[in-house]
């Protein structure tokens, strides 16, 4: 990844493009310098379907960030997500070298053994992440930095995001279009989670849920690594479809009735009130109760979570959730989605606000819907610590920003239940002793 304390982060969705251009500061906060924001239209359920309309929404959005920031980018981390991408456990067993201790090698012989170890993986599909989620050393168990351990073999398993190549590829095609590098793809659920959970929660046990416009995006982490994930083809845009139906009304009057006056969740109601909806065409003002409105939100909201759930519990670690769940995405932003989850889920819930935002115009980016956008810039300034990203998905000499030419001296450039884990104390010095391996893979 980048060496620069500078990186830029793209969200292409369903309902919107976002764009945010930050920087590391002296203590590892985000300083936020710019960010842009168009609305996405070439997109249905996370997939491109229409390459033309999606590469000028990241133009519109890109040209807002950069005005904003006085930054000329280049290089960005790029969210991908859609049902078409899969996570694969995938166990590894090498033999320590004849020292007998790990050492880096040893690691990356270890993580390369994991992607071989994939069964089904065909040529379709290729590897975006390749996350440790533990090592073994002979009889020990729960390592998180087997570098320095004295053993004779190593063993372990590692979560493995895989995806549609065809898809990636035009994904890919209207980021080149849009005149930008792709420094790194991230799989957005990664991103999300890193935007919005405390450290006491992800070793705690915690479920991330993004209710995006066209998708609902799952990943459960236990024990400070992520261990499952799903994405649901169900998400905010129904939400606006069942409205927009319900009241027969346009979509954007839908949107906007939606955002003005919903609420999933109608034990909040008070007294009900009369919403004045426009006519289509000309046609006059028709009422409407808030009550019904509320009704039609919370049958579609109540759908999204209990998908949720059944999720969770697939995947056996819903017992596991010692922290409860955090909802982040624009689909968090309705009132009553936090106690209506809380009901559905069975767990604690908080909506997920962006974390680690110190600087800049660190209030613009203070909302659920730029959590995506936030963690893609938080892991390339993080140098993807614990994970390897898959071949062909970092490329190289790509800066997030350059400098400006002299015409823009107005820009200044620089699948059964899995066991728990055992815990493992002692992260911290991790970091220190495995920055420099890990952002060279």
């Amino acid at each position: 990844m980048l060496k620069s304390n500078i990186a830029v982060g793209l969200d292409i969705g369903t309902t919107k493009v976002c764009v945010v251009v930050a920087e590391k500061d002296e203590i590892g906060k985000l300083n936020v310098l710019g960010k842009g924001r168009s609305n996405s239209e070439g997109l249905q359920r996370a997939t491109v379907v229409n390459i033309n309309k999606t590469v000028d929404a990241i133009k519109a959005a890109i040209a807002d960030a950069e005005r904003e920031s006085s930054i000329r980018i280049k290089g960005v981390n790029v969210g991908i997500s859609g049902a078409h991408v899969n996570c694969i456990h995938s166990n590894s067993e090498i033999s320590v070298n004849q020292t007998g201790i790990v050492n880096e090698s040893d690691v990356r012989r270890f993580l390369e053994k994991a992607k071989t170890n994939i069964k089904y993986l065909d040529i379709d599909h290729e590897i975006i992440h390749v996350i440790p989620q533990e090592f073994i050393v002979d009889d020990q168990e729960g390592v998180l930095d087997p570098i320095g351990m004295a053993g004779t073999t190593m063993r372990g398993s590692a979560y493995i995001v895989v995806g549609l190549r065809t898809k990636i590829r035009n994904i890919k095609q209207c980021i080149e279009k849009a005149g930008l590098d792709v420094s790194a793809l991230t799989f957005e659920p990664v991103a999300s989670g890193i935007a919005v959970m405390k450290e006491s929660e992800k070793k705690s046990g915690v479920v991330v849920i993004d209710i995006g416009g066209g998708t609902t995006e799952v990943a459960i982490y236990i024990d400070g690594a992520i261990r499952y994930s799903e994405v649901i083809k169900v998400a905010a845009n129904d939400v606006t479809h069942d409205v927009a139906h319900g009241v027969k009304a346009l979509h954007e009057v839908a949107e906007e009735l939606k955002i003005r006056h919903g609420c999933a969740y109608s034990k909040m109601l008070g007294e009900d009130e009369t919403i004045l909806i426009p006519g289509i065409e000309g046609r006059p003002q028709k009422s409407f109760p808030k009550s019904s409105l509320t009704m039609i939100i919370e049958a579609r909201m109540i759908e999204i979570l209990e998908l949720v759930r059944d999720s969770i519990k697939r995947s056996g670690y819903y017992e596991f959730l010692n922290a409860g769940a955090i909802i982040t995405g624009g689909g968090a932003l309705m009132p009553g989605t936090e106690e209506l989850a809380r009901d559905v889920l069975g767990l604690d819930v908080r909506i997920g606000y962006p974390e680690g935002v110190s600087g800049g115009i660190k209030g613009s980016v203070n909302n659920p819907m730029y959590a995506t956008v936030m963690g893609l810039v938080a892991h390339s300034l993080q140098n993807s610590l614990f994970e390897e990203p898959g071949a062909g998905h970092v490329v190289q000499g790509s800066p997030a920003v350059i400098k400006p030419s002299r015409e823009d001296e107005h820009l200044r450039g620089t699948e059964t239940a899995p066991s728990l884990p055992p815990s493992n104390s002692g992260g911290a010095k991790i970091v220190d002793r495995l920055k420099k391996f890990w952002s060279e893979l």
